[in-house]
């Protein structure tokens, strides 16, 4: 066997062992008892307590809740439904409050920048090309059907019912 496969099997043989024996020191700080948290207006306290005192008014609380949720007084309810469902961890705000204001500002502003610099571009623009009026792309059709251009299907055709060159309706 080579060196690196006993090395691995060493590696693997300490994580099973490490995982199935936990340590003494995880046991005897659960098993230690622990003074109970208050729970009157638990979503004040929440963000100063530290993991522990969090971990610890979880399990306060999972135990209340195996009793009757009829003998809760309206405290513990509240405590119970904010610690499951209240907006800390992964379900806090990710946005501060008053950042919809400010995108909707933002975006405003921008908007209103996009049109100022549309407007100047067309204010500051040169008038369209003289082929581009009305008169010249009906010559243009006039001057095609002279030259029989596209007999077949095109504006030189008997049937030919379309504009042609004009591309304005002014």
């Amino acid at each position: 066997m080579s060196a690196a496969r006993y090395a691995v099997r060493v590696a693997r043989r300490g994580l099973a062992t490490a995982a199935a024996h936990p340590t003494t020191a995880s046991a005897a700080a659960s098993s230690a008892p622990r003074a109970a948290i208050p729970l009157a207006n638990l979503e004040a306290q929440w963000e100063r307590m530290s993991n522990e005192e969090q971990v610890a008014v979880h399990e306060q609380l999972e135990e209340l809740q195996k009793k009757n949720w009829k003998e809760l007084s309206l405290a513990e309810k509240k405590a119970a439904y904010y610690v499951s469902f209240g907006p800390h961890g992964p379900r806090a705000p990710i946005n501060p409050p008053g950042t919809t204001l400010k995108v909707a500002l933002g975006v405003t502003g921008l908007l209103a920048a996009t049109g100022v610099v549309w407007f100047t571009t067309r204010s500051l623009a040169p008038p369209p090309p003289k082929t581009m009026s009305k008169e010249w792309q009906e010559a243009s059709n006039e001057r095609a059907k002279e030259m029989r251009i596209n007999p077949i299907s095109g504006i030189s055709s008997e049937e030919y019912k379309g504009k042609g060159f004009v591309t304005e309706d002014k």
